[in-house]
This record gives structure tokens, sequence and C-alpha cells, in this order.
């Protein structure tokens, strides 16, 4: 029995020196090509969720993708870019795509076999001393040499065969997430800022990673570009955070900003004074209330000229209300404050209760139906007051493109169906002050790029975390048009 014990033991460290030496080699060795338009490096990150990563070290951020299968990561990193081909990119001269995409997928095949053969010498050279030192060390207790060596080999190659059936990514190269690093605020966003003035598109966004530092673009050439397009910013939730105010106001940077709700704890006039910069912050900003603000504070908003949104029409500063629908950025934009809206003759007392009442809902969903022909666009704080409107348009599409924007749950959400698209911003105060240390939230927004012409379309949405702690940031962009014009979307 103690023998049987020692020799299965034996077994498992020749296996395991095998593998650790195949897995070892492949997050050691990196490979390097020359393409026309430039260099990359190609390397394998193991024990990561399976990506294909797109790097540039010179201006730090990336781009990553889904559909490896291994718990792996395929890196990329654009070593140098041929000034010659940048100088064509930036005269507006034409790039032969196909081909740079040929060259990147020919060097990315030999750099895998290359480290493929390496990890697979390694895993028998270390599973064989291994063995061979089992043998020299404790004779007894060690299988034979030749089995040993046999045992190494073989685990070697099932370790690499695994590898090779599922490191390469699978499916359309598509819908990435932009990540950057450092203390300063998200790289990733203006990146996306550089992306939207370029005036190149290729028809991947994976070759704008090859070939870009001089035109970085992400709109494939058979969709709608982007460049030059409107965009507005969205944010919720900042409750009281106001170190998360010059991140807003970057991200912001002359756009609309529609801020759905939650800006406060309380409403108070103190916590009004705090958070007053953003009336001014969008261009315009537009605010709806949530069940963290209160009357107070809408009113000191639209007297400092926020564009405050009501179920009853515009807020005006002595508390009369205008226009239902106001234009915003070229949108028809209608907005609905929360039901739990804090009061000041009710000493700002918390009236929030989990799970609304059918009341609410019903009463939204009568203020829609007034109002859905004449929008393009709505901003309500609580998903759950517009989930009867939203359920009754998915089921039943509208006759025009409507965005609904709502916030609370300080969570991203995104769904684009047929003639509909709902905004979530998530939380751009990160919990707000007073719950950093519960929910751990990150800092995010999303920014809508949208059309006005024939018709009012969003066609992209980014999503935007930013790590409170770190500054990290990441920007997912997701194209909407074809899904809420009904077309048939290819999934990555």
């Amino acid at each position: 029995m103690a023998a049987r014990l020692r020799r299965t033991i034996a077994v498992l460290l020749i296996i395991a020196a095998a593998v650790t030496g195949t897995i070892g080699a492949l997050s050691l060795v990196t490979g390097e090509r020359r393409l026309s338009v430039g260099s990359i490096a190609i390397g394998i990150s193991p024990f990561h969720h399976g990506a294909l990563d797109v790097y540039v070290p010179l201006v730090d951020w990336g781009a990553r993708f889904g559909g490896v299968r291994a718990p792996a990561r395929l890196t990329i990193e654009v070593r140098s870019v041929d000034r010659g081909a940048a100088e064509t990119l930036a005269r507006g001269h034409a790039l032969d795509v196909n081909n740079v995409r040929a060259e990147a997928a020919d060097a990315v095949e030999s750099v895998i076999k290359r480290l493929l053969l390496i990890a697979l010498l390694s895993g028998i050279v270390l599973g064989g001393l291994t063995a061979a030192a089992e043998r020299s060390l404790l004779p007894k207790a060690s299988l034979r040499l030749r089995w040993g060596g046999l045992l190494a080999v073989g685990t070697s190659l099932i370790t690499v065969a695994a590898v090779a059936v599922l490191l390469p990514p699978r499916g359309r190269i598509a819908e990435p997430t932009y990540y950057a690093h450092g203390p300063d605020l998200p790289r990733a966003l203006e990146a996306l800022q550089s992306l939207q003035r370029s005036q190149t598109a290729l028809d991947q966004e994976l070759n704008a990673q090859l070939v870009g530092l001089a035109r970085l673009v992400v709109a494939p050439g058979s969709r709608t570009e982007l460049t030059g397009r409107p965009r507005l910013v969205v944010a919720s939730d900042l409750h009281n955070n106001v170190l998360a105010l010059p991140t807003l106001e970057r991200a912001t940077r002359g756009l609309p900003l529609i801020f759905a709700g939650d800006m406060t704890d309380k409403g108070t006039p103190l916590e009004a004074t705090l958070v007053q910069r953003i009336a001014s912050m969008g261009s315009p900003t537009v605010v709806v209330g949530g069940n963290h603000d209160s009357d107070t504070l809408l009113k000191d908003l639209a007297a400092d000229g926020a564009v405050v949104l009501t179920q009853f029409g515009r807020l005006k500063a002595d508390g009369s209300h205008g226009p239902m629908v106001v234009k915003v950025g070229g949108l028809r934009m209608a907005g609905y404050t929360d039901p739990f809206l804090r009061r000041a003759d009710q000493e700002y007392d918390d009236k929030y209760r989990v799970g609304l009442t059918n009341a609410a809902a019903e009463a939204f969903r009568r203020w829609f139906d007034g109002i859905e022909s004449r929008v393009d666009a709505v901003v309500v704080h609580e998903p759950e007051v517009a989930s009867t409107v939203l359920g009754e348009l998915r089921r039943d599409p509208p006759n025009h493109p409507i965005m609904v924007i709502d916030a609370h749950t300080h969570r991203l959400f995104l769904q684009a169906d047929p003639n509909l698209l709902e905004v979530n911003p998530g939380t751009i105060g990160a919990g707000g002050t007073g719950n950093l240390a519960d929910e751990r939230s990150d800092l995010s927004l999303s920014i809508v790029t949208y059309r006005l012409q024939p018709n009012a379309l969003p066609l992209a949405v980014d999503q935007v975390t930013i790590d409170p702690g770190t500054g990290s940031a990441s920007a997912r962009r997701v194209r909407v048009d074809e899904r809420i014009q009904g077309k048939v979307v290819s999934q990555p």
C-alpha cells in the first residue's frame, strides 16, 4: 500500500513538472514579427479570463476582445509603427487593409506554433528531469526512467494540444473593451475621443490596433461612421462624491450632460452647494430628480441654468413649469421626477421603500402615453418606475426610435431592441461617499453617439468604468444602431 502511494506521488510530480514546464514556457517566451506597417510582439498570459488583447505601450491603452476559450490571454503589443505607413495614413491615402490583416494572421500563427514547440520541449525537459531526479534520489519509490520519460512526453503533448485547440480566437473579432492604466483619469476616454475624430474607417476593429497610432479607428467600413456625429454624456448617482466631479467634467467637455438623478444623499441646501457646479458642466446639463434629491436642489439647479425635467414640464427657478418636451443636442427629450423625491417641508425625510408600488409604474405609463409620439429620449431615475413601459415597448415596438435613460441601480446596463434603447450609466460617484467602504463600486458613465437625420437614432454607446482607487479605466463600445433598426447582428 505504501509503495503504491509513493508510486502515485511520483507520477503526479512528473505530470505537474511537465505541465509547469509547458505553461511556464508559454508565459515567459514572446515572439516579435515585422509587418509592413510596423512591428508587433505576441505572447501568451496564462490563468486569465480568455481574451485577445491588443495593447499599445506607447500610449498605455489597449483593446480586449472575446472569443478565446482557453483560460489565457493572447496578447499582441504594437511595438513600433512604420513611419512611411503612418505618413501615408496621415495624408489620407488608402491602406491595403486586407494585406495587413493577412500579414498579422500569418505572424500570429507562426509565433503561436513556435511558442507551442518551445512549450512542448520545456515540458518534456522539466518532466524528464523530474523523473531522473526521482530515480536517482528515491529509486524504490520512482518509476523506471523510461516510463517516467514517456509520461513527461505524453503529458506535455496533451497540454500543448489543449492549448492549440482552445487558444486561437473563434468567431468574429468585434465589440472590444478598451482599457488604460495610471493615476490620471480615463485615458480610455481620451482614446475614444481620438477615435471619433479619425477620418479614416478600416473594416474591422482589430485593423486599427495593428496599423493605428496615426489613425486609430473602430468603426467597421460596412457600418455608419461615427466621425463627427453628435454625442451626449449620461451619468447618475453621484451621492455627494465631489471628488468624482473632475472626472465627470473631463468626460463632458462641452457635450450635453444628462444626469439621471441622485446627485446628493438628502438634497439639503448644504449638499446642493456641493454639487451646484453640475448645472454648468454640460452644454447643457439636463437633470432629473432621484430619490436622494430634493425639491430644493432641483430649484437651485434650475436657477443655476440646468434644464430640470419633470413630469409636469421643465422646472423654472420660481417653481413653475415650462414645456414638457425640450430639445437637447437636437433630440426631443422629456423627464420624470422620482416619486420619492425628498421635500423641504418634510425635513428631507427618506420616503423610499424597496419595491415601488404598481401605482407609480402606472402613473409613469399614463404620462409616457401622452408624450410617446413627441420624444426621442426619456429620462427617469428608477428603472422599476419605467419597467411596465419598457416591457410594453419591447413587446410592441414604438413607431420611431426612443431612448430610455434610467439609473438608481449603480450598475452599468445597456439593452437595444427594435426602436428602443435602454441606457443605465451606473454610478459616477462610486456609490457615494457614504457607501465607498461597503459597495466598492467603480465610477462609471456612458457616452451615446447618435444621428439626427433622416431621423434620430442612437448609433453606439461607450460604457466607461474607472477604478476610484487606481484611476485605471476601461471603455467598452457597443454598436446599437443595427439592433434598434431590427437587423440581425452576428455575435462575436
